[in-house]
Formats: structure tokens, C-alpha cells, sequence
């Protein structure tokens, strides 16, 4: 029998691994604390994997030679200290995978924007007829990819949970696309351990890598110039020139690698708003690092369809507009979304509170929103943030309700804003259920 390998969580990532490790000789138990999803059951039987589901059974997996941790376990859970304390290493599905593929990769990270980066690149590399994979925090798991159709370059969405389970693995082209507090409860309410996740995206790095930055966020750029990275840096900025990285000048997106210029005009681009021109020059000098056609990289650009869930409109009813943004579950998140409206907002929001501090969207919410519509079951810490900026605050416990309270506080030419700023487990099995329904709704008025 080969080493013993035990994962904990059988969704994507762990079903993926067991794919992979089953290939590779593994002795492999699968174990779930909740219930495993019929699809990834057949999996599981068909590649002649133990599994359990509804619990963990500590002395089938404190035998193990090593753990892959889905990213959604705490490191503080009992049962993760204990693996550490009889020195178990636990790692996450992506350090595991890595080890099995001679791919590139390109890493993106941050608090916001990750996905729509991830998603903008991956459109450019397939354009460019790359033989490109999707993985991390989206499409299929790098492990099944992996096992059974591995690719020369993956573009990976990498949350700060996956990094803390990254040790060896290498990112040949990091993006780092911001840091605002976010998921602070897994790291003790201390921002700066959660700063520190991010930046392993860049621990193994080395001369031949590239790590791109936002020059505009503090906190990035603090430590990328306080400290020695070996990368080669290429910042990019809405608010100055940066040299070897991207910029705008006089309503002009400028890409300057390699003493090379690329240049489109903002109004070419598919993602509007302030935070999308991030966005959009984070993909774009990942694509001048590649080497990439000039017109490949501005047709991507120019022709990318957003992710479903992330400001994504839903449609209009009697001059109303509906716009699913239930990707937004963070405070920053729900700041750009708001930010980036002209009309008068009925904002949905609430959910899972992850520490958030709601004062920095308060002259925003005051400048934009007309009433809050409340989704969730403890809606109370909204309440105390905004009553005495906003007259109408409202409470619902379904996206229906949700849909028909924000239609009712609605006149022509106002948008309903779906923007939770906060997680969906309350009331949703994730945010996509939660958009999915939200849309639902809308599409039943």
C-alpha cells in the first residue's frame, strides 16, 4: 500500500485531490464533517475511494502520512491542531497538485477583484491559443486537472485560506491585487496576520518570476518596497506613471514593459468603473509579461463578458434596474459596487458577519442609497450602522421577500442593488445560491 493520504472535505478541491491521489498510488480516505454531494459520491465509488460523511473519525485520519485540507476548515479547529501537534503536515490541494505538473503558473490574489482578474486572464491566454487551465477558487480543481488533462500554464485564484496551506508550491506570475480587511474571523480580528496570508502567493519566487502589483494600495506597497523580493516588480496605479507596469494617462490605459508600449483607451475597455481599470491593467501586463500579441491583449480587453454574480445586471422591471453583485461579501466589495452607480440605490445587504466595520461606506450609503432591505438572520450590527444615515432599513429572511420589499421601495430610473457585503451561510448554501435566487425573484416580479 502507498503512503496514507486523508482529505478532509470532499467538495471540488477534495474530491479532486482524491482523483489525483488515487492515480498516484495514494492510500486514500476521504472525510466530511457535513454531507457529500451525490455527484462527488459516484466520483468517490467509482475511483474506489473510502469516504465518510457527517463527522470525523479521528482514528481514521490521525494515522495519516499527510492531510489535504479543504480551504474552507479553520486552522484552528481541534482536529487540525492536533494533526500539527503529532507533526501530520496539512496542507491544501493546490500545494498537493503542484507537485505532480511541470506547469506555469499565474497567481492572483488580494481581497477584491480576484475572480473577474482570474476570469479576464484566462479569456486572454485562451485567445491567445494557449493550452490554458482554470483552477483555485474557480472552475474544476488543479488536481483533477491535473490527473486527467494537465495544461502548460494554469491561471489560478488563490484565496488567503489556500495560500496558509502553500508551503513549496511556486506562483511564476503573482498578482496582488489589494488588501482591506476581509475574513478577519479566521485570523484572530488581526489584519496584519491576514496581510501576511496574501504574501505567500510570493515565497517561493525566484529571479524569473513577475509579481504585479496595485501601487495605489497602501498596504501592497508598503511591503513590496520594504522588502527584498527576488521578482522582477511591475506596479500599476490609477494615480501616477509607473515604470515597467501600467497606468492611465489622459483617459489612456499605458502597459510599459520591457521599454515597450501598449496603449487602448479606458472607454475600449469591457469593465467599467474605477476598480475594473485595476482589474484590467493587472490581466494586461500579465499578458505583456507573456509575451503576448499586442491584439490579443486588446481584444480581451475590449470583449470580455464579466463573471455571473459580481455587478452582474439582472434585467430591468417598469424602469427599475436589478444588479446581482452577491459575489460582494466583503465591506470593500459592496464600496466599489456602490461606488460605481449614478442612480438612486435600494440596497440589499447582510448575511454572515465576517468583523465588519461598516464605517467607511457610511457617506457612501448616505451620497447613493435611499433604503436598505436586510437579508439575513441576524441583521442587527446593519441597524446599528446605519440608522441615522438612512430613514427606510428594512428586515427579510428570503431572496424573494428580499426582491419584492426592495421592488416595492422602488420608483423608475432607481437600481436594486443585491451587495451583502457579508457571507450567505445563514440563509444560502453559498453566494452563487444566493444570486441564483435573488435572480430567481427578479425574474418572477
Amino acid at each position: 500500500m502507498g503512503k496514507r493520504l486523508v482529505i478532509l472535505g470532499a467538495g471540488e478541491s477534495g474530491v479532486g485531490a482524491a482523483i489525483l491521489a488515487k492515480k498516484k498510488g495514494f492510500d486514500v480516505f476521504v472525510s466530511d464533517r457535513g454531507l457529500i454531494k451525490d455527484n462527488y459520491k459516484e466520483v468517490l465509488k467509482h475511483i474506489d475511494v473510502e469516504w465518510e460523511e457527517g463527522k470525523h473519525t479521528e482514528d481514521l485520519i490521525l494515522n495519516a502520512d499527510e492531510v489535504v485540507k479543504s480551504p474552507g476548515i479553520p486552522d484552528q479547529v481541534p482536529l487540525i491542531l492536533k494533526l500539527r501537534e503529532l507533526g501530520i503536515p496539512v496542507v491544501s490541494e493546490i500545494e498537493f497538485a503542484g507537485r505532480y505538473t511541470k506547469a506555469r503558473f499565474v497567481g492572483i490574489t488580494g481581497s477584491n477583484g480576484k475572480t473577474t482578474t482570474t476570469y479576464l486572464c484566462y479569456h486572454m491566454l485562451s485567445k491567445a491559443g494557449l493550452d490554458v487551465g482554470l483552477a483555485g477558487n474557480v472552475g474544476e480543481s488543479l488536481a483533477k486537472q491535473v490527473a486527467e488533462n494537465d495544461k502548460e500554464i494554469y491561471v489560478l485564484e488563490l484565496s488567503s485560506f489556500q495560500l496558509d496551506g502553500m508551503f513549496d508550491f511556486k506562483v511564476d506570475i503573482a498578482i496582488l491585487l489589494n488588501i482591506t480587511p476581509d475574513h478577519l474571523d479566521r485570523y484572530d480580528y488581526d489584519f496584519e496576520k491576514y496581510a501576511l496570508s496574501k504574501f505567500r502567493i510570493m515565497q517561493n519566487q525566484d529571479e524569473s518570476c513577475h509579481v504585479i502589483y496595485c501601487k495605489d494600495d497602501e498596504v501592497v506597497d508598503k511591503v513590496l518596497s520594504e522588502k527584498m523580493w527576488k521578482a522582477m516588480k511591475h506596479p500599476f496605479s490609477i494615480k501616477e506613471p509607473c515604470s515597467d507596469g501600467a497606468y492611465i494617462e489622459e483617459e489612456n490605459l499605458i502597459i510599459n514593459t520591457n521599454n515597450k508600449l501598449f496603449k487602448m483607451t479606458i472607454h475600449e475597455l469591457a469593465l467599467q468603473g474605477k476598480h475594473n481599470l485595476y482589474n484590467s491593467m493587472a490581466a494586461g501586463i500579465a499578458g505583456k509579461v507573456l509575451e503576448l500579441n499586442k491584439e490579443v491583449i486588446r481584444e480581451s480587453l475590449s470583449d470580455f463578458q464579466n463573471v455571473e454574480h459580481r455587478l452582474e445586471e439582472v434585467g430591468k422591471v417598469h424602469g427599475i434596474t436589478f444588479v446581482n453583485d452577491s459575489k460582494a461579501t466583503n465591506v470593500n466589495s459592496t464600496w466599489y459596487a456602490l461606488e460605481s452607480f449614478e442612480a438612486p440605490v435600494v440596497w440589499i445587504v447582510g448575511g454572515v458577519d465576517k468583523g465588519n466595520d461598516y464605517e467607511m461606506l457610511k457617506e457612501l450609503v448616505k451620497d447613493k442609497v435611499k433604503a436598505i432591505v436586510c437579508l439575513g438572520k441576524d441583521n442587527a450590527k446593519i441597524h446599528e450602522a446605519f440608522e441615522g444615515v438612512i430613514e427606510t432599513i428594512v428586515d427579510t429572511t428570503s431572496a424573494q421577500d428580499a426582491v419584492n420589499m426592495a421592488y416595492s421601495l422602488s420608483r423608475k430610473g432607481d437600481t436594486v442593488l443585491l451587495s451583502p457585503a457579508c457571507a450567505s451561510f445563514d440563509l444560502f448554501d453559498n453566494y452563487e445560491d444566493r444570486g441564483h435566487q435573488f435572480k430567481k425573484a427578479v425574474r418572477a416580479l
